[in-house]
């Protein structure tokens, strides 16, 4: 099996090239490629895909077009959680993907849709430096309470095509403890939920750890970064405008205007291989 490994602020992604969408993906094979001991490691799969050859990928980029929000999309990001779970959508994850599809000569620089299970999404990167994503429209459905420990923190449901609670805390973050996945009510979250914590530190400037569904407490989450920024812009009585967000990977900025988000940062490519299939078994 031909393999590559990235990473978006360190949430890194095993990359699987299927161009004739022959590529039988099994949780287990997903759950066995994201050890991080007898596998590559990653937090996630991204499964490359020919969109024409997905019939989920056809469904999803038929509505798009009737919808008129979409042109053309050559590629399905079909992106599996590390415990095997289907998602629909992973911000660092389609910034990967479009350097993946662009370095292979799949793509060309510029801008360029890409079929998600949250949409389709338009990406815009040169041959080198930071990718841009057009994440959507952030749709923030009230509130909810997310539980660390013995302490509780108010946060805003946002919904970026996945699942999130992004909870603006006076706790430092860092100090926080993410080895356990935080509590949440599952009436409102029947499906699982991507935590946000974060703290404000300057002017649209934020610092964010999160808990992903799936994952554990990963180094980075481009939705959850979207997420937060929606969340500290609302706790500052803002709906538009660019916020840095910090998280333990590195540096990202969220645009929001009003209309939809755009998540900017790195997507680098770091190792490719073959993988026998005994170390599979």
């Amino acid at each position: 099996m031909r393999f590559l490994k990235g990473h978006g602020t360190e949430n890194d992604f095993v990359i699987l090239p299927d161009h004739d969408g022959s590529l039988d993906l099994p949780a287990s094979l997903v759950t066995a490629l994201c050890d991080r001991r007898s596998g590559i490691g990653a937090d996630g799969v991204l499964h490359v895909v020919p969109a024409e050859l997905s019939a989920e990928a056809t469904e999803i980029a038929g509505r798009a077009r009737e919808a008129g929000r979409a042109h053309a999309a050559d590629w399905f990001m079909d992106y599996r959680n590390a415990d095997g779970g289907v998602a629909e959508m992973c911000g660092n994850g389609l910034r990967v993907f479009a350097r993946y599809l662009v370095d292979a000569g799949l793509a060309d620089p510029g801008e360029f849709d890409v079929v998600t299970r949250a949409g389709v999404r338009r990406v815009r990167l040169a041959r080198t430096g930071d990718v841009t994503v057009d994440m959507g429209a952030p749709e923030v459905l009230g509130e909810s309470l997310a539980t660390v420990g013995a302490a509780e923190y108010a946060g805003l449901v946002v919904d970026m095509g996945n699942p999130h609670l992004a909870c603006v805390t006076g706790d430092p973050v860092t100090q926080l403890d993410l080895t356990a996945q935080p509590g949440f009510d599952p009436a409102v979250f029947p499906h699982g939920v991507n935590i946000e914590l974060l703290n404000l530190v300057g002017e649209r400037r934020v610092v964010m750890r999160v808990y992903e569904r799936g994952c554990g407490e990963t180094r980075s989450c481009g939705t959850g970064t979207a997420a937060a920024a929606v969340a500290a812009a609302h706790f500052a009585g803002e709906s538009t405008g660019t916020w840095t967000v910090e998280v333990p990977g590195g540096i990202l900025s969220v645009t929001l205007d009003g209309r939809t988000s755009h998540l900017t940062g790195p997507a680098v490519l770091v190792a490719s291989g073959d993988l026998p299939a005994i170390a599979l078994n």
